[in-house]
């Protein structure tokens, strides 16, 4: 969508559409998403009830917890925020449905010995425990398969402690799939009648690596979002990916076919609130997701965050649109425009946006148009789900 001109006010929220859409969300519009953790999960659960057609690239390069485990054993890449997503649009409303939701959602204790941690997986692949036995067949022997298959490959020396049972299942899958995530997310995506399409932007092994304002580089996920870590006191100033050990060669994997393929059939795009450089960024440095997104014609929009985010220190509002921009044009600055890969920011009128007392004024310079509308809960100034959906919703 061509930026230049003058463009027509936009209606957000379109009430004409979002009725539309609440009456028959099985015809919804194709929204896609570059996604990482959780900050768009309750948004996700609240887009079922909008459109069952959304699409979802999550990032694999989470590096903290049970995954970071996961990763280093079997040499991977990370599924728990694909894990996540995946059941944040399953549709609880069939039955044991929420009985596999409670089973992904669980984690084995963080305090428990080896032996009995150990012990609890084994009930758990062999039916014996509650959370498996209340799922009947055939789901719950394509899960105690997949349990039991994972206490194999992973063998009695694995460390369980805090390990997510779904991320356990995934991981089984993914290795039985001639390591391959595709096919393991489309068994369960049929299984829990997942409302819209998740996959990683890239199946690939990768760790991410921030270089800072004062030169150095830290190499990781876990140490950028401030939460396993002390917050950053330096800005980020490049974002790149690096296989483990070879931190010096930035790599940029490209994309597959079937993720240029949802991309090309995006009806809205979407930059969505979330960690501004782990979940966000990190999702557009692959080769080829620039190029495919300036070629599809849908619209483009980002939504910044109303609540503070540790990641983007010294970021103005504008510094982050002029970074996604970076970002996005990468895989050929002198051919994508600007306005091939963004169109809108959603601003809520109610947020102080950083180091911006004019977001209109300020975006308009960047040739992006500010749409505000509210998005927020007065309280807490935490995007409030439905606002989100109806205002995504009026754009595609």
């Amino acid at each position: 969508m061509s930026l230049r001109g003058t463009r027509p006010p936009l209606e957000v929220p379109d009430r004409l559409r979002v009725a539309r859409a609440t009456d028959r969300p099985e015809t919804g519009p194709r929204i896609l998403f570059f996604t990482g953790g959780t900050a768009l999960r309750e948004t996700s659960q609240a887009l079922v009830g909008y459109s069952h057609n959304s699409v979802h690239l999550v990032t694999p390069f989470d590096s903290g917890g049970s995954s970071a485990v996961l990763r280093r054993h079997f040499n991977m890449p990370a599924v728990g925020d694909l894990r996540s997503r995946l059941m944040a649009l399953a549709d609880r409303s069939l039955s044991e449905v929420p009985e596999i939701f409670d089973l992904f959602a669980h984690r084995l204790p963080s305090d428990e010995s080896p032996s009995m941690l150990q012990t609890e997986l084994e009930a758990l692949s062999n039916g014996d425990h509650d959370l498996v036995a209340k799922i009947a067949k055939p789901m719950g022997m394509i899960i105690r398969q997949h349990l039991e298959m994972f206490r194999k490959v992973a063998g009695p020396d694995f460390d369980l402690r805090g390990a997510s049972i779904g991320n356990l299942i995934l991981t089984a899958g993914y290795l039985a799939h001639d390591r391959r995530i595709e096919p393991i997310v489309s068994v369960y995506s049929d299984l829990v009648r997942v409302r819209g399409k998740v996959g990683l932007v890239v199946d690939a092994n990768l760790q991410i690596r921030a270089r800072l304002k004062g030169g150095g580089h830290i190499i990781g996920q876990h140490l950028i979002t401030g939460k396993e870590a002390p917050a950053l006191t330096e800005a980020i100033t490049e974002l790149s990916l690096v296989e483990q050990g070879r931190a010096d060669t930035p790599v940029r994997p490209g994309i597959s076919a079937s993720i240029r393929a949802a991309i090309a059939g995006a009806d809205l795009i979407c930059y969505p609130v979330g960690s501004f450089y782990s979940s966000l960024v990190a999702n557009l440095l692959p080769a080829g997701v620039g190029k495919a997104v300036s070629r599809t014609p849908c619209p483009k929009v980002f939504i910044p965050n109303t609540l503070r985010d540790p990641e983007s220190i010294g970021l103005s509002l504008s510094d982050q649109v002029r970074t996604l921009l970076h970002y996005l044009r990468a895989d050929d600055p002198d051919a994508i425009a600007s306005g091939d890969v963004l169109d809108h920011v959603l601003i809520d009128p109610g947020i102080a946006y950083p180091g911006c007392e004019d977001p209109a004024r300020d975006l308009a310079t960047l040739g992006v148009q500010a749409i505000v509308t509210p998005l927020t809960s007065p309280a807490t100034g935490a995007i409030d789900p439905h606002l989100l959906c109806r205002a995504l919703i009026s754009l595609a």
